[in-house]
């Protein structure tokens, strides 16, 4: 009697662990969440280090500002997505220095996209068809700076280990990506993807990106190094983030096209 009563307890705790395991769709909002959503706005300063096939190096310095919709909507499960506003502003070398890179992040179409070019004192609006090529010479994509809409994808849990939920993401339109599917392994704890991998039509393992470093800032749990690989060329970019730092009032209208010709320098300290 004794034994079937912890037989029991047994299957009646592993019931309770299942049943408090995350859904598919809790853990990717989560996870988007963790990535682009911590606080009600963002500040950091970046070191950016491009390693070419050759092993030849080449630095950027750049200040990302971050603006959420203060009405953001709330799902079910806790996650939120809204609509944001990204300012990146770049300062070193001198080939970049005062170019701007500005992102209206939309939840019903195309996120609208420019690029401030002042050698040419030039707006360039970025087509959603160059989203996913790269980030002003980096192996990281536009996509990457702002996010990949969730939606976009079909996701697929495929196992969950001691650290890791590892999910597949498959792409609605095929034709709108360079990549089949991508994999990623989201940290229970944090829910911060850790590592993601991308995978062509053939099922090779191309491209690369991993959270080198996560610190926790102001109560959030943040990636404060990353990098991406580019299997196929041999080189790879690492962005090493500092003064990081969340709620700072970042006001909207710094994020319109009067500030691409005229930087916020109190915003960007």
């Amino acid at each position: 009697m004794k034994r079937l009563t912890v037989l029991l307890i047994s299957l009646f705790l592993a019931a309770s662990a299942i049943a408090a395991d995350p859904t598919i769709e809790e853990i990717v909002n989560r996870a988007n969440l963790a990535t682009y959503y911590q606080g009600k706005d963002g500040r950091a300063h970046v070191k950016m280090t491009i390693t070419d096939s050759q092993g030849r190096k080449r630095m950027r310095k750049l200040t990302i500002l971050r603006w959420d919709q203060p009405d953001t909507d709330e799902l079910e499960n806790g996650a939120y997505r809204g609509k944001q506003k990204f300012y990146v502003y770049f300062s070193r070398p001198a080939d970049v220095n005062k170019m701007v890179f500005l992102v209206w992040k939309n939840l019903d179409k195309d996120d609208d996209r420019w690029l401030y070019l002042p050698a040419l004192d030039l707006v360039k609006r970025i087509a959603a068809s160059d989203k996913r090529t790269s980030f002003v010479g980096s192996d990281f994509f536009y996509e990457d700076v702002s996010g990949r809409d969730i939606d976009e994808d079909e996701h697929e849990l495929l196992k969950t280990t001691d650290k890791y939920f590892v999910i597949k993401n498959t792409p609605k339109d095929p034709s709108s990506v360079e990549f089949a599917y991508y994999m990623m392994y989201i940290h229970k704890k944090t829910f911060l993807p850790i590592q993601v991998e991308y995978y062509d039509a053939q099922d090779k393992k191309y491209r690369v990106a991993k959270a080198l470093k996560v610190e926790n800032i102001q109560g959030h749990p943040t990636v404060t190094k990353a990098s991406m690989e580019s299997l196929n060329q041999g080189s790879k970019t690492v962005m090493e983030y500092s003064s990081v730092k969340y709620d700072t009032g970042i006001p909207e209208d710094i994020f319109t096209e009067r500030y691409l010709r005229k930087p916020p320098r109190k915003y960007l300290k």
